[in-house]
């Protein structure tokens, strides 16, 4: 069988991979992207539930007013509407203890607006709320290296999101209210494993010039429905091609990457290949490695996994009142009403659990169990509340690993002629957010150039 020709083949059809494809075909290349999975989204796609026919996410994602990288990807396929930003931050959560409360950033110039949100705090003691200024100095160190400054750093390789956090004099409830969740939600890793400079950088870009950079987005619209499908559309629409379930091993001639195999051994070439799999795929996309990225794909393999836990329960009414809640203090942090982020009938309500590695191992039942069991013991509501349909969705290896020590991450060029990285674990400074992966596909892009 011939071989097809493209000017691009972009394998994986994830974020980053879509965000590379669709950069790349509005600059006038012709793109193949072709995944392996029978539908687009990776580690963020979606499923129908066969009980309820509802298109569930694989997990609750959700985007920060700061991803600028991620918008300019919906902006490009127009479908930044299928998102929904809020004016400033206002994050409702429910203590250990059991009390209500919710931080709300005020209308003010950053970072005036985190202070007078935490100030105004009734969650936190005095103490507490005045403990969040010694932040200010390490976050500006890293907002001015960010701006391309050399010289002092926020903090070291080698310390911990935890240690750094006592070391300037962060409380142990700010720590408990504010800091651990959002470490947790944002690096998928424990406070006290994670090495806290992608911390660091996280503070840096949330708290940065611009107040709305801190609030939270979500998608107003299933996964597929907010980036897939419209960026697919978007490619096709450019005179490229979308393919799915179809494995593709990377074909190597003269030192140079020059196409794929894929679908029952049809070759596409191309004059360059973007790999967009994740850390523990890239072994598989070579026959024999290639001399030239022996290093880049013995790293990966080296590099640890972290799990997040999504844990789905449909009531037989209402029960959280507000569209998410945090949980600090338990296993599963955060709870989101679907229905009420997706404006949708979605009927079920989701708790995650980041940082998974404790409950990844559990039953279904007993994860059911643990993950209701701490809904009603915060909640009033969802004791009287019948449950009638469960269901979980592990990722295992959701995220990589950011404890110190780890292979370092590779950039957007290899030494391998013609082949390129993009994904959330490449070395984009962010941890294994939506963020990173869209970054990542529009660095892979442009390094082409």
């Amino acid at each position: 069988m011939p071989a097809t020709t493209a000017d691009v083949i972009v394998i994986g059809g994830g974020v980053a991979g879509l965000a590379a494809a669709t950069a790349l075909a509005g600059r006038g290349a012709r793109v193949t992207v072709v995944e392996a999975r029978p539908h687009l989204g990776g580690r963020a796609g979606t499923f129908v539930d066969p009980a309820t026919g509802e298109t569930v996410d694989n997990g609750q994602h959700i985007l920060m007013g700061c991803y600028r990288e991620t918008f300019a990807f919906l902006r490009r396929i127009g479908a930044m509407s299928r998102v929904r930003v809020q004016p400033s931050l206002a994050v409702p959560s429910i203590d250990s203890a059991g009390i209500r409360s919710v931080l709300t950033c005020p209308p003010l110039p950053a970072p005036w607006h985190l202070l007078g949100g935490v100030i105004e705090w009734d969650a936190l003691g005095w103490k507490d709320r005045l403990s969040v200024l010694r932040l200010g100095a390490p976050v500006k160190t890293e907002q001015r290296r960010l701006r391309g400054a050399t010289g002092r750093m926020a903090c070291s390789p080698e310390e911990t999101v935890e240690n750094w956090l006592v070391r300037n004099g962060q409380t142990p409830r700010l720590r408990e209210m504010l800091w651990d969740p959002l470490a947790l939600a944002a690096l998928n890793q424990p406070p006290r494993e994670a090495a806290a400079p992608t911390f660091v950088r996280v503070l840096a870009e949330m708290f940065g010039a611009d107040p709305q950079a801190a609030s939270i987005a979500f998608p107003n619209v299933p996964l597929d429905e907010m980036y897939a499908a419209p960026a697919r559309d978007y490619i096709e629409a450019r005179a490229g091609e979308v393919w799915t379930g179809a494995l593709a091993r990377v074909i190597v001639e003269g030192g140079r990457a020059v196409g794929v195999r894929a679908r029952g051994g049809r070759d596409i070439r191309a004059r360059a290949i973007v790999s967009t799999v994740p850390w523990f795929g890239l072994r598989r996309l070579f026959d024999e490695v290639p001399p030239p990225v022996q290093r880049i794909v013995s790293d990966a393999a080296r590099m640890a996994s972290y799990p997040i836990v999504t844990v789905n329960l449909w009531f037989d009414r209402g029960v959280l009142g507000t569209p998410f809640l945090g949980l600090p203090g338990r296993t599963m942090q955060w709870a989101f009403d679907c229905g009420a982020i997706t404006n949708s009938r979605l009927s079920h309500t989701s708790l995650v659990s980041s940082g998974a590695a404790a409950v990844v191992g559990m039953s279904n039942d007993a994860v059911v169990n643990l993950a209701l069991g701490e809904l009603r013991d915060a909640l009033p509501l969802a004791r009287a509340a019948a449950v009638r349909k469960a269901s979980v969705v592990r990722e295992r290896r959701a995220t990589f690993s950011l404890a110190p020590g780890q292979p370092v991450r590779p950039t957007a060029g290899t030494p391998l002629a013609g082949f390129y990285l993009a994904g959330d674990w490449t070395d984009t400074g962010l941890p294994g957010t939506i963020e990173s992966a869209a970054m990542s596909g529009h660095r892979a892009a442009e390094a082409m150039q």
